[in-house]
């Protein structure tokens, strides 16, 4: 076995770099089939989901392997050679089986236990059966993989470490107040209809929306999801629309979770701003006119406690510039400091009635202001008076579960509208509390890549004990035949007999070498001892490898995922 796997994840990359390095359907048929093409493989393919891209794959050259995979990696994901590869790991033989296993069993997930990961193995599978790029190593391994994941789902509490990526997003939305009772009568917008947004739709039903309108770019999936949700017993109604009337639902609705496969932003900041501005009173009194520069705003807006003046400064003329502020994506809901003066904002504290009339360098201005009052805050002592926004102070909801990102990540600066996106959820579950079923989970882990590491290392020998046998079966034809011509008076039984002899006793003579030599095999390090048996035994080279091949083809080995996951 000399398996490899280069790849990368939420855990050694930015979701910057992810969001960039992201694979399309056509990037990851593409990349398999070049992959192939490469001399180091034989056989491979890709696991990518929105938090990590990984390629599999059956090498004959450890070095060259990497050098090629990362390579291709970097061509089919459009992110250069050297800025991909800091944040690049690779895994080979036992620790590439080990980092499959956890995977399947969510120990390298955002979310710890999650289980959405196995339907992730399985369509890599699918997919690398599909490409027949898929060989005897990697159906094995993949397949053990699902059976691995499920064994750890069912045998431990793995699921209570953790939530699915979904109910997870909704309790950070939900902030301190159960889902159920925060979701009880609301309404919702799922953009997307693949695996992920149906989980979300499924997911919104169970925990008590009223509705849920479904929005894809085909039609009849959006149609058949919003059927199917009606038809699921939980007593929701459902809906689907088009598109194009997204930007209107979203005046109507609570509630969004977008995950399509988009490669640009699907909902902007104007989008969102526009939502929850409509139906607003216009402000009588503006706090700021519509253009404002450098030198008016710095002196119209005071810098909250802690922040320096020439800073604010800049960030006024960035502002007023129309420059875009760096943003990391974490999810928040703009509120001022209990502390902080509320007349330093251009925008104001009251949130949605203070928007008509604001234009947008206000806005940014705005979300300057905050961001840095909250810096400025976490600078000093913390004081039971700074306050949190609590999930009844939020007009619009937002969940972005899609690798690169629908949602602007501006849009939590603007006042009523909280944002949960991947940063941010990785964020809050960084310090979740690793439970004995970790532990539990981890010990299956580790018997179980034994267990596939000696079965795949006595696999490797049995071409060879097979074309032994097969070598002994034409001695024993050879001599019988031979038996024939010296004595043709030999009747029907009589001839019977000897050959029978002749192969008990053969049989007996490999017995106990064949035996000993699998269980030599199956242990690290035993793979010297079919070269041996090939040696002391003369085999021709050429017909173990037709042995290996008649076996890779049998019928009864060919894998069927739906099987085993």
């Amino acid at each position: 076995m000399s398996l490899l796997v280069v790849g990368l994840s939420h855990r050694s990359a930015p979701v910057s770099v992810l969001e960039r390095a992201s694979l399309s359907a056509d990037a990851k048929t593409k990349l398999l089939h070049d992959t192939l093409a490469a001399e180091p493989a034989t056989e491979a393919t890709v696991l990518a989901t929105c938090n990590r891209i990984e390629l599999y794959a059956d090498v004959d050259k450890f070095h060259a392997g990497v050098a090629e995979l990362s390579t291709l990696l970097a061509q089919h994901s459009g992110v250069a050679l050297e800025e991909l590869t800091p944040y690049l790991y690779v895994h080979y033989e036992d620790r590439a089986v080990h980092h499959l296993f956890s995977v399947a069993c969510g120990l390298d997930s955002m979310v710890v236990g999650e289980g959405q990961i196995l339907g992730q193995i399985k369509d890599a599978l699918a997919l690398g059966q599909e490409l027949h790029s898929a060989g005897r190593l990697i159906n094995d391994l993949f397949q053990q993989a699902l059976r691995v994941g499920k064994r750890a789902h069912s045998e431990t509490g793995i699921d209570r470490a953790g939530q699915s990526l979904v109910t997870f997003g909704l309790e950070q939305l939900a902030v301190r107040t159960p889902v159920g009772e925060w979701a009880d009568g609301k309404r919702a917008l799922v953009i997307g209809a693949g695996s992920m947004s149906s989980l979300a739709a499924a997911t919104l039903a169970r925990v008590g929306v009223a509705e849920v309108v479904v929005a894809n770019r085909t039609a009849e999936r959006a149609e058949r999801l919003a059927e199917i949700l009606v038809a699921s017993g939980t007593g929701v109604r459902a809906s689907a629309i088009p598109m194009a009337e997204v930007a209107d639902e979203l005046t109507r609705v609570d509630v969004v979770v977008s995950c399509t496969g988009a490669t640009g932003l699907v909902l902007t900041a104007d989008d969102v701003l526009a939502a929850v501005s409509w139906g607003a009173a216009p402000d009588p009194a503006p706090q700021t006119p519509a253009r404002l520069d450098s030198a008016a705003a710095t002196a119209s807006v005071q810098a909250p406690p802690g922040l320096d003046a020439d800073v604010l400064a800049r960030l006024v003329a960035a502002a007023e510039a129309g420059g875009r502020l760096a943003d990391a994506g974490a999810a928040r809901t703009i509120s001022a400091p209990a502390d902080a003066d509320a007349d330093g904002c251009p925008v104001g504290p009251d949130g949605r009635s203070a928007l008509t009339g604001v234009d947008a360098n206000s806005l940014e201005l705005h979300g300057t202001w905050a961001d840095q009052g909250e810096a400025a805050a976490q600078r000093q002592p913390r004081r039971s008076a700074r306050t949190h926004t609590d999930a009844t102070a939020v007009r619009l909801a937002l969940l972005d579960l899609a690798m690169p990102r629908d949602i602007d990540a501006a849009v939590h600066r603007i006042p009523g509208v909280r944002l949960v996106d991947i940063e941010s959820l990785a964020e809050a579950s960084a310090d979740a509390p690793m439970a004995a079923d970790v532990d539990a989970v981890r010990g299956i882990v580790s018997q179980e890549v034994a267990a596939f590491g000696a079965a795949q290392r006595a696999a490797h020998i049995t071409p060879t004990v097979v074309a032994l046998r097969a070598m002994a079966a034409e001695v024993v034809a050879m001599e019988v035949a031979r038996l024939d011509g010296r004595l043709p008076d030999l009747d029907e039984r009589q001839r019977a007999e000897v050959t029978q002899t002749v192969r008990r006793v053969v049989d007996k003579l490999l017995h106990a070498p064949t035996v000993r030599v699998k269980q030599l095999a199956s242990e690290p390090g035993g793979a010297g001892y079919a070269e041996a048996l090939r040696e002391l035994f003369d085999l021709d080279p050429q017909t173990v490898a037709s042995v290996s091949r008649a076996d890779a083809a049998d019928p009864k080995n060919d894998d069927d995922p739906g099987r085993a996951s």
